[in-house]
């Protein structure tokens, strides 16, 4: 805000030192404007150098208020020193005394006379470090009581049981029953995003991919003995309809209820193709059965087919190879000695599958037409007739067989792609193999649900030739 120039009050002419009256705008000697004096401050702050005040020559400072009477200021009081009063006048009640110390407390006893006490801060004097923590429970024996811990030291995450579930950010914190880390809040990844596991020879590697909210593929891998106690080793592989409801369901009822069929049936005896029979037939049944939902459900989705999937499998024996499928998913047949030439073992229930088998286009023209992957058969209430296809081999040579869903296939779709991609040593290291051809799929772009299951065939003995 602005303001209008003040006249200066002083007892001379600054410009011929002649006395002047008050209210005097000019001088009367010289004629000086006085309007152009300036103004006294009203204050005359001083800096203070070391603590030391001069103070200037010619001014009769008062005597300071509360001194001791010789210009020294008297010694100051701490807050709490100094009578309170109240809105009304009346005086505050003193303070409660802090409480004392317990005897018994090891850092109390321990501190020697004048030093801080343990818990406290100092850049903030008499802030505790943490706030006390609850009285033990006085039902508890000394033996039964946890043991104090030092006041100086953090508190950390408590550790999780060893049932419990730990986060995969901090490693430290509990997983509560919503999905997150009860100690970093991270959110923990589903358990069917990535599945692996080892069956004796056996490996399986199932992961959700880069491009779909969740995984619906599910497998199922196992060992049993034959009647004889020759060994055999299972893998069912399942790919959920993402057309159909639940397909996450149906791969994983339709993969648990073949393998349960196939462990169940090849120790009584029954032939390794006629229990693959049996077991498509087993997991048709568990899908058909997700359709037996409340009617709220259904009334909700009205127009949602009916959960579906396709399924895949292979039974190793010591000279027997049988597969079953119903769908897209494919088995292939990678041998040890890669100078011999690989194979598919198995044909798709697919628009492209039937355009080849009709002579209507090569299999380069069916698989580049956007119908290629509309599968003509699946496990689902809603299937046309169920037609479960099964095949015998009796390879005469070593190797591995790759049971695997579309995931993979599409980046290796050809049997010596498929070679290609598989590591060399994969019959020794089942599980690593696994891992690098779900990797090779998600370098791809990961465009689907990645599945695959290993299945090393051994040698047949000396002298036996192929069937």
């Amino acid at each position: 805000m602005s303001q209008m120039p003040q006249q200066a009050a002083v007892p001379k002419c600054p410009s011929c030192e002649e006395p002047l009256e008050s209210g005097d705008r000019f001088c009367g000697a010289c004629g000086y404007d006085l309007s152009v004096v300036p103004a006294r401050p009203e204050d005359s702050p001083t800096l203070a150098i070391n603590g030391a005040v001069p103070a200037p020559d010619g001014v009769d400072w008062p005597v300071a208020r509360d001194s001791d009477g010789h210009g020294h200021p008297a010694p100051v009081h701490a807050a709490a020193e100094l009578p309170g009063t109240d809105s009304g006048g009346s005086p505050l009640p003193p303070p409660p005394p802090p409480p004392a110390a317990p005897p018994s407390t090891p850092a109390a006893a321990a501190a020697p006379a004048g030093s801080p006490a343990s818990g406290v801060r100092f850049d903030r004097p008499g802030e505790p470090d943490e706030y006390p923590l609850q009285a033990p429970d006085p039902r508890l024996t000394a033996e039964q009581a946890p043991a104090a811990a030092p006041a100086a030291v953090p508190r950390q995450p408590a550790a999780p049981a060893a049932a419990e579930k730990v986060c995969v950010a901090c490693r430290a914190g509990r997983v509560d029953d919503d999905g997150y880390c009860e100690n970093c809040g991270h959110a923990q990844p589903r358990e069917r995003d990535h599945m692996e596991q080892e069956s004796g020879p056996i490996a399986a590697v199932s992961d959700r991919g880069l491009r779909h909210h969740r995984n619906e593929d599910a497998f199922s891998v196992g060992c049993t003995a034959l009647p004889d106690g020759a060994r055999a080793q299972v893998a069912i592989v399942c790919d959920g309809v993402s057309s159909a409801t639940r397909p996450d369901d149906a791969s994983l009822a339709a993969s648990r209820a073949a393998g349960e069929s196939l462990l169940g049936a090849l120790p009584r005896g029954t032939h390794p193709q006629q229990a693959m029979h049996e077991a498509i037939l087993a997991a048709s049944h568990a899908v058909n059965a997700l359709t037996d939902e409340p009617a709220t459900a259904r009334e909700q989705a009205p127009h949602q087919n009916a959960p579906a999937c396709t399924l895949v499998g292979a039974v190793v024996t010591a000279g027997l190879l049988v597969v079953g499928w119903v769908g897209d998913s494919r088995v292939y047949w990678v041998p040890a000695d890669r100078a011999t030439p690989p194979a598919r073992l198995t044909e798709d229930d697919s628009w492209a599958a039937q355009m080849v088998a009709a002579g209507l286009m090569n299999e380069a023209e069916a698989y580049a037409d956007e119908r290629a992957h509309a599968i003509t058969g699946w496990l689902g209430a809603d299937a046309y007739e169920l037609e479960p296809h099964t095949a015998s081999f009796k390879p005469d040579r070593a190797g591995v067989v790759v049971v695997c869903t579309d995931g993979l296939w599409n980046y290796a779709e050809s049997a010596e792609e498929m070679a290609e991609a598989m590591p060399p040593d994969a019959a020794d290291r089942p599980l690593h193999a696994a891992r690098v051809l779900v990797g090779h799929a998600l370098d791809g772009g990961g465009h689907d649900n990645v599945t695959v299951a290993l299945l090393p065939f051994p040698a047949p003995p000396q002298g036996a030739g192929s069937a």
